[in-house]
């Protein structure tokens, strides 16, 4: 009896200590050759660091993570760096691999993964044409100003508004779009949680039962029950 008992408790050991993480990521930064990279989550709305390797001379970093559903993680080279200088990716359960430079660290990264990130990548690129427009309209905002041109700088403000309300209405129709991925939710909290209650109501009634469980999912039937119950008072 006493035999078997050890070995059940170490084939339960040895299980254990074999259990694969949740989340894999795998990173190769050319041109590193020292440094840390950090593997960083938000939990209570603070940036938390998950897991971390120490690289020297080391090509390949492997990092890992627990995760009950898709969600939002960062890779950082410095404990400290700023939010321009992580990378920004949607994982889940799995294996996501992140390749980049030590040069240009967020804006070479390439990522393969989960289907989340695919479709973030997609919603990226639709606002990349409206945070172009926006730029060139603050630049010429700002030469009118400089000229003294009130009735420009009107014009040009104006046109700023109706192109942050294209961007919200962009955002709620890809939003509901893509109902069936937890993306869905993560932008209805990060781009546009400002917005009408009544456009968050319509991104929240149109999500899949499977994105509703999930962590933005819950997150955001939570904010907007917040806002709704703030208005009574």
């Amino acid at each position: 009896m006493k035999k078997i008992t050890l070995i059940l408790i170490t084939f339960l050991a040895f299980s254990c200590s074999n259990e694969q993480p949740d989340l894999i990521v795998r990173a190769s930064i050319k041109g590193l050759k020292k440094g840390t990279v950090f593997l960083k989550r938000i939990q209570d709305t603070t940036l938390v660091t998950v897991d971390s390797v120490v690289v020297n001379g080391i090509s390949q970093i492997e990092l890992e993570s627990d995760l009950e559903s898709p969600e939002v993680f960062y890779l950082a080279l410095d404990k400290n760096s700023s939010e321009e200088d992580r990378i920004t990716f949607f994982a889940d359960k799995g294996v996501t691999i992140i390749n980049t430079t030590l040069k240009n660290f967020v804006f070479d990264a390439k990522i393969t993964g989960s289907e989340q990130q695919k479709t973030l990548e997609e919603y990226l690129l639709l606002m990349s044409r409206i945070n172009s427009r926006r730029l060139d309209l603050i630049k010429a905002s700002f030469e009118a100003q400089k000229n003294g041109d009130s009735s420009a700088l009107k014009n040009y403000e104006q046109k700023q508004n109706n192109l942050m309300k294209s961007k919200y209405l962009q955002t709620v129709n890809f939003a509901i779009n893509h109902s069936d991925s937890e993306v869905a939710p993560y932008l209805a909290l990060t781009e546009i949680y400002n917005a009408r209650i009544k456009f968050l109501d319509t991104i929240n009634n149109s999500l899949s039962p499977k994105v509703k469980a999930s962590k933005y999912g819950k997150e955001l039937d939570a904010f907007i029950k917040r806002i709704k119950a703030n208005e009574e008072h």
